[in-house]
């Protein structure tokens, strides 16, 4: 998997409070951006996030570059709404030789793991054969959920807060949670106070919402990482 942050809004941190202290200002707009910036930006940032005031975040964006992950893993990925994509796509693109994604669990056990490089050996001749008769778009439905896909996102921070809650708990597929660790990893460089305390329910205040299928390191006050 290889995740980089190739865009994103310069001080993101100051233009969140600069949006913020709109609402409650009769000052002029530049006025306000020249006054909200460093130690004023962050801590009306800060106290922002405490009250969940969170719409003046949503004047920030993030954009990745993802590579080296599964469909399966972009199945998920699409499901956080407020966000937009662009994927490599397999309609156009040819798959011949296609790599693809191997879950520990299958790379734990040798017999599976066998199973599964032989399994995807003929997935891989299968889809040679019939691209080679129709059409890719055609061809492309042999292909499994590991194949390897590329995909651009860009997220504001409202959302990006949201998808970290879901996709860092334990609870979330293996992938995609590492995935949401690396991208927290990203943007805490460039907007720490923002995400300061991002991450699973239980990292952000304590709690889970998981019921009976809860990991229970919410007793523990939370960890953070994978």
């Amino acid at each position: 998997m290889k995740v980089e942050l190739i865009r994103w809004t310069p001080e993101p941190e100051d233009t969140i409070a600069a949006a913020a202290r709109l609402c409650y200002s009769s000052a002029d707009i530049a006025r306000i951006v020249e006054r909200m910036q460093a130690d004023k930006a962050r801590d009306l940032v800060r106290k922002l996030a405490e009250m969940g005031h969170y719409s003046p975040f949503e004047h920030v964006s993030f954009t990745f570059a993802i590579e080296g992950v599964s469909r399966a893993l972009t199945h998920q990925l699409v499901r956080h709404r407020i966000a937009s994509y662009s994927q490599k796509s397999q309609r156009y693109v040819g798959e011949e030789g296609f790599a693809y994604v191997v879950p520990p669990s299958i790379r734990a056990n040798p017999r599976a793991l066998a199973q599964y490089k032989q399994i995807m050996a003929e997935l891989q001749q299968g889809y040679a054969q019939l691209a080679a008769m129709v059409d890719k778009e055609d061809a492309r439905y042999v292909l499994p959920n590991a194949c390897h896909t590329s995909i651009i996102v860009t997220m504001n921070c409202r959302s990006l807060l949201n998808f970290f809650e879901r996709r860092c708990c334990t609870r979330a597929q293996w992938e995609i949670r590492q995935l949401a660790w690396k991208m927290l990893a990203l943007v805490r460089e460039k907007a720490p106070t923002v995400f300061a305390r991002a991450g699973a329910r239980c990292d952000i205040d304590g709690t889970c919402p998981e019921g009976d299928m809860s990991c229970g390191r919410w007793l523990k006050g939370g960890r953070r990482g994978v």
